[in-house]
């Protein structure tokens, strides 16, 4: 096989992977962790059918090591402490931790499985996710698909600047790109993101991406995903308080910076029921994952205002498969009682006129008992044990 590499850079990964993974080193360094890849649509060509190369390129992955000017990079971050750095420096991907077969039951359904220490295995996230949409992308006529993604992405960037022509809300409408783990390449991730940057700089003001962030000199954006609160189920806490002790430890790593909680991973009413004053004053704001995000964005200033906390003070960053009609919306309704901000992902990476893998690799273990989430969006719920997940719904009373 004449292999092209898909991924050339382990910095070529989302920030919070990073955050998350200096508070796991510095406070659950022994922590094993397993995640499993899912496919959640149906697709014309079934994913398993490219097992193959999907093998060779995260064989590839497992060769790369970071390098001394990425390193550097991260260095100059003030919340990024430098045995993380010292970490990175010697870190490399192993093989024998990630397992990529097909369903022995469902021939056509691929299966990765990604199982060994946490601090090592939860980094092979982003990279597969990156890695499948990419070679799955690559199986469309390339020519075709990046002239449609032009023509959408110059629309979209019309649509920006017309909306911007109306008059503001009193906070800035700003959107971010997230777009890495669904991209159709990560050569169009790229185009995408530095048009941007050059045509509508008043509004986009950054990446999830690290590798892209340094390269072109943007604000790289991120916090925490659902994995770090999930893994909080099994860090011996009582289950009811594996919330408290999530949000707990990560300002104790990070002592007021990456001030941005994530709020679904029980649902919002469970999480506000955790989000007391003394949380609410020391971080900067809630991020919304799944459900009705008007709905979200209403119980999140309604909980604030109940704290007495001015909400014009915090922000709301919404991040569900988001639109940019979606996002103009939103603005209109809350761009005058908080600050706003909107994290785009696939409708920007990978909206090229063909279908888009819609994949996750989630965490469904931890030092050897299950996790779960309960999403305020059904199909968003993950777990495999099911009598862990009735014990976490009857804790939380949902």
């Amino acid at each position: 096989m004449n292999l092209k590499p898909i991924i050339n850079s382990l910095l070529d990964t989302d920030l919070y992977k990073l955050t998350m993974l200096q508070v796991l080193l510095h406070q659950f360094p022994g922590a094993e962790g397993e995640y499993h890849f899912k496919c959640r649509n149906r697709l014309a060509k079934p994913l398993a059918l490219f097992k193959d190369e999907i093998a060779a390129q995260v064989d590839h992955l497992c060769t790369l090591r970071f390098q001394k000017e990425e390193l550097d990079y991260l260095r100059s971050m003030r919340f990024i402490k430098g045995d993380l750095v010292d970490y990175l420096d010697l870190f490399q991907f192993r093989r024998r931790f990630i397992h990529i077969t097909t369903a022995p039951d469902e021939p056509l359904r691929l299966e990765i499985i990604a199982k060994g220490p946490l601090i090592q295995v939860m980094l092979f996230e982003l990279f597969i996710l990156a890695i499948v949409a990419e070679v799955f992308h690559s199986h469309f006529d390339q020519a075709a698909c990046v002239q449609e993604g032009r023509l959408r992405l110059a629309n979209k960037i019309e649509a920006v600047r017309e909306f911007g022509r109306k008059p503001a809300r009193r906070h800035p409408y700003i959107f971010f790109e997230f777009g890495t783990r669904r991209r159709a390449s990560r050569i169009w991730q790229e185009e995408v993101v530095t048009t941007l940057a050059r045509e509508l700089p008043e509004y986009f003001r950054g990446t999830s991406n690290v590798d892209l962030a340094r390269r072109y000199n943007l604000t790289p954006i991120g916090t925490m995903a659902h994995e770090y609160l999930q893994a909080h189920q099994a860090f011996g806490y009582r289950l009811r308080d594996f919330q408290k002790m999530a949000l707990e430890n990560w300002v104790r790593e990070y002592r007021g910076d990456l001030g941005i909680a994530l709020t679904d991973t029980v649902g919002m009413d469970a999480f506000l029921m955790d989000f007391d004053l003394y949380f609410a004053k020391l971080f900067d704001g809630l991020r919304h994952d799944s459900g009705d995000p008007f709905i979200w964005g209403e119980k999140a200033l309604s909980h604030y205002e109940k704290l007495r906390i001015d909400p014009n003070t915090k922000m709301l960053t919404f991040s569900d498969s988001l639109d940019f009609q979606k996002t103009f919306d939103l603005y209109q309704t809350f761009g005058d009682r908080t600050r706003i901000g909107f994290g785009i992902g696939t409708h920007l990476t990978n909206d090229l006129g063909v279908e888009a893998p819609n994949i996750v690799m989630k965490i469904m273990a931890c030092n050897g008992s299950p996790v779960a989430k309960i999403s305020d969006a059904p199909g968003k719920t993950t777990f495999q044990d099911g009598t862990f997940m009735a014990y976490l719904r009857q804790v939380f009373g949902q």
